[in-house]
């Protein structure tokens, strides 16, 4: 997470570990990836509901490049300078001959759906830079800019305190008809303190002590025993599935309106140096992504009435430092975002659009039908995705 600090090294350990939870968590994924239940309500209830009910969802994994995203696989990395040791096994799942092909094959859901039903930012080939403003190209400042919509210079370390600014997801908690409705899950435990769990009363589920959200049911129960018994190859980040699982569960029992999930293994991996990881990381937040939108989807109440947006906290460097950023490390600003919703015009990849991670927080309440750069004047513009203006507040 942060450049200035050495990183936890993955040892044999790792493989082992991954091995362990994924086995323990077959049987959950099966289960949720069936459809959920259509929320109990009579009928009335499920008409007025849909008149004056709007959903968003923002993903976001950690240290993604923009060269994956739009170009797939990198063949100078299959190899030694990714620490990968059966290069033929990695290039026959992710090389293909050209970039289209390689990153369908690394991201699906991305291509196919994302790209073809909404719009994706951040292709410099086409003129669309996405950016962080912040400088520092690491991840609090990061996810302090993607949540308030601008650059507080005092958040200069991942061990800042609880953040002194208002986060769009606080300001949303606040309003009467989203008040309770907003929940954050995350792998890293920093969580709690960009988003000031304890100021702003959003509940945020983050690291090894607090992944799993304690809903009472019989998979949240199994979701701790599993969190419980993991080696910790990193001290304050978890397991992908860990943190995916506990939400898929979260959602069901509560049915949140705003929902924030941070996927961190991208960046683990790739500060690891392992290739490999790093590109079957991705690929699993792509299928991630993908099932929370079938459900999405699936549900009557949240079909049609839901926004997704997903983006990463900053960029890499390329080549020998791929597996850094940082404010030295050239390229680590660049970033990339995509979104998908039931008012966002399908224009695919977009041309001539520069764009910034401080939109992103007035994006997110513009897709509810709330201004928050009328509630916090720092904050950029939302992003020009909506094809007419974004309904009105619930």
């Amino acid at each position: 997470m942060n450049p200035t600090v050495p990183f936890a090294r993955c040892r044999a350990q790792s493989a082992r570990a991954f091995a362990r939870i994924m086995f323990a968590l077959a049987a959950l994924a099966a289960v949720s990836s069936r459809a959920p239940a259509a929320h109990a309500q009579t009928a009335s209830n499920t008409r007025a509901s849909r008149a004056t009910s709007a959903y968003v969802i923002l993903v976001m994994t950690d240290g993604l490049r923009w060269q994956e995203l739009f170009g797939g696989a990198d063949a100078s990395l299959m190899g030694p300078a990714g620490k990968v040791s059966d290069t033929l096994a990695l290039r026959t799942a992710f090389w293909r001959d050209n970039a289209v092909a390689r990153r369908e094959t690394l991201m699906p859901f991305m291509w196919k759906t994302i790209a073809t039903r909404g719009q994706i930012f951040g292709d410099s080939t086409v003129g669309s830079i996405s950016v962080l403003t912040n400088g520092l190209k690491f991840s609090y400042p990061g996810y302090s800019e993607t949540f308030t919509g601008h650059v507080d210079r005092r958040i200069n370390t991942n061990s800042y305190p609880p953040n002194p600014n208002r986060t769009v997801f606080e300001w949303l908690n606040a309003q009467a008809p989203l008040r309770g409705k907003v929940a954050a899950f995350a792998t890293w435990s920093a969580f709690r303190r960009i988003i000031n769990t304890e100021r702003s009363g959003v509940p945020v589920f983050d690291g090894w002590d607090n992944a799993v959200a304690q809903t009472g049911t019989a998979r949240s129960a199994t979701l701790r025993d599993v969190l419980s018994t993991q080696p910790r190859v990193w001290d304050d980040v978890t397991w992908d599935a860990l943190t995916h699982y506990s939400v898929v569960d979260y959602w069901s029992v509560k049915h949140p309106r705003v929902l924030f999930i941070g996927y961190g293994e991208t960046d683990e991996w790739a500060h690891a140096g392992r290739y490999d990881h790093y590109l079957k990381s991705a690929q699993q937040v792509d299928a991630y992504v993908a099932q929370l939108w079938q459900r999405a989807q699936a549900d009557p109440l949240m079909r049609g009435r839901t926004t997704l947006l997903i983006t990463t906290d900053h960029g890499r460097g390329v080549g020998p430092t791929w597996t850094d950023h940082g404010e030295n490390v050239v390229g680590a600003e660049r970033i990339w975002i995509a979104a998908i919703g039931p008012n966002i015009a399908p224009l695919g990849v977009r041309a001539n659009t520069p764009t910034t991670q401080s939109q992103m927080a007035a994006t997110l309440a513009a897709a509810l039908g709330y201004d928050w750069q009328a509630a916090e004047p720092r904050a950029a513009a939302p992003l020009p995705l909506f094809s007419a203006p974004a309904a009105s507040r619930p």
